[in-house]
């Protein structure tokens, strides 16, 4: 199963908006007869790639233990059902970390597995492929992806001097590992004070990515100008408005980018119903890039579920925060984090770390 699950870390920039699985068929005697991980969407499942491998060894793979990540498919999507593949293959036994949380699934390929007289076990490698699969998770059982925020700043915790100027706090080797974690999601979010201030790309550059994340563009009032750079790469762009200008709407879909009224009290952008049309829109992932503002804004609304900050060994002084979310009053009142994970990249500290219970689904 270790073996399956690195497979599935194999595909952690490919799959989306599906899983990422690995499947790894041993035979009796312990020697493995093929294996593979899941392929872009539309592309074969892990169970799929693991067999034509197999075939393609010149192995049987009739009698064989088939070790794979999540419960084989039971629905026909982009793709046929793994499950009657593998009964099709004469496969013996299924061992798999977790049920699909999928409706479409949710145990069914089990069942089918059963049904044909397939011996299977459910729980080796669970809780890693779990966390492989967070957003996959989280938009299946909540309906809403999995927020992670990214922070640049200062050891004294400033993205910016009081003038704005922040490029480049944090190390080159930080900037390819936060393009790298770009790549791994199904949106990059951002809000219109970040595009209007620095013009960003927003894209990934800096990492190998066999797929451009979408851009998700927070702007109320429509002011995303029509030159910006994020129109540049091939991608998807959405934008969520609050406040209806039809003028402005069709200039900038003109331009390629998707216009999506999502109103909310006083005038701005109704964030948590934004997550929820993103999740429908089969997004697992959102990176945030923001700005304190819109930072602030979704931490006070209870949206994030963990942190991604990167700590340059410097200090700035004044100048702006992470999250506008003060001034507290009591240190009661203060967000309380779970550490994952401390490392260091390049010169800088980059921590994970995560809103207690968020992860709770």
């Amino acid at each position: 199963m270790l073996q399956a699950l690195a497979l599935a870390a194999q595909g952690l920039r490919l799959t989306n908006p599906n899983p990422r699985v690995g499947c790894v068929i041993v035979g009796a005697e312990g020697q493995v007869l093929g294996q593979g991980h899941t392929q872009r969407a539309g592309g074969p499942h892990a169970e799929i790639v693991a067999l034509s491998d197999a075939a393609a060894r010149g192995h049987s793979v009739r009698g064989a233990t088939a070790y794979v990540t999540l419960e084989p498919c039971a629905h026909q999507g982009r793709t046929g059902p793994c499950c009657d593949a593998l009964v099709a293959a004469g496969i013996g036994k299924v061992v798999a970390s977790l049920q699909d949380p999928n409706p479409k699934v949710a145990g069914q390929g089990f069942a089918r597995l059963r049904a044909a007289g397939i011996e299977v076990e459910i729980g080796p490698g669970a809780a890693e492929s779990r966390e492989l699969n967070i957003g996959f998770f989280s938009r299946m059982v909540r309906g809403t992806p999995w927020v992670r925020l990214k922070v640049a700043a200062s050891l004294d915790g400033q993205t910016a001097l009081e003038n704005g100027a922040s490029q480049w706090i944090t190390s080159e080797p930080a900037r390819a590992d936060g393009h790298a974690w770009r790549a791994r999601a199904c949106a990059v979010l951002t809000g219109i004070g970040t595009v209007l201030e620095d013009n960003p790309r927003l894209d990934v550059r800096l990492a190998d990515a066999p797929r451009q994340p979408h851009l998700v563009v927070v702007d109320s009032r429509l002011e995303t100008p029509l030159d910006a750079l994020l129109f540049k790469p091939q991608r998807t762009l959405l934008i969520y408005a609050a406040v209806p200008d039809e003028a402005r709407k069709a200039a900038l879909e003109a331009r390629g980018a998707t216009v999506v009224y999502c109103p909310g009290p006083g005038g701005k952008v109704d964030l948590a119903a934004m997550l929820r049309d993103l999740a429908a829109r089969e997004v697992n992932e959102v990176h945030v890039e923001a700005g304190h503002k819109l930072n602030g804004s979704l931490l006070r609304e209870a949206l994030v579920d963990e942190f991604l900050v990167y700590l340059a060994p410097k200090l700035l002084g004044a100048g702006r925060g992470m999250v506008n979310i003060g001034p507290l009053t009591e240190l009661a009142q203060a967000v309380p984090l779970t550490y994952r994970d401390t490392s260091l990249v390049g010169p800088d500290l980059r921590i994970l770390a995560r809103i207690p219970g968020r992860d709770d689904f």
